[in-house]
């Protein structure tokens, strides 16, 4: 992975994890503005993800981002939120960890 792919990726989470936020908060006060703003965040996410499919791959973008999705909105849902994951639920967001550490191990591979 180059630098530059890596970047695109934090971009890409940054703006799903944008979008995460503004769904749960719709949920809380079902204003329509914050809706259209998640599916905004969301689509911009989406073209983003094209151009990290193209140069990584469709496994290794949709894979890394989800993952890093997964570990990122639970720390937002813990400390905005409020909410809590069951032992069985934490250790799935632990071998979701363990699988990007697998992923990001060098290969011979594309990407």
């Amino acid at each position: 992975m180059t630098l530059a792919y890596v970047l695109w990726l934090l971009l890409a989470t940054t703006i799903f994890l944008g979008g995460a936020t503004a769904s749960r908060a719709y949920v809380s006060n079902s204003h329509i503005g914050v809706l259209v703003l998640a599916l905004g965040l969301y689509m911009v996410g989406n073209i983003i993800m094209v151009k990290l499919m193209r140069d990584g791959g469709l496994g290794l973008a949709i894979s890394l981002s989800a993952i890093v999705q997964l570990v990122l909105v639970n720390i937002i849902a813990f400390a905005v939120f409020g909410e809590r994951l069951s032992l069985t639920q934490a250790a799935g967001v632990m071998l979701g960890i363990a699988a990007m550490g697998l992923m990001l191990l060098p290969t011979s591979g594309k990407a």
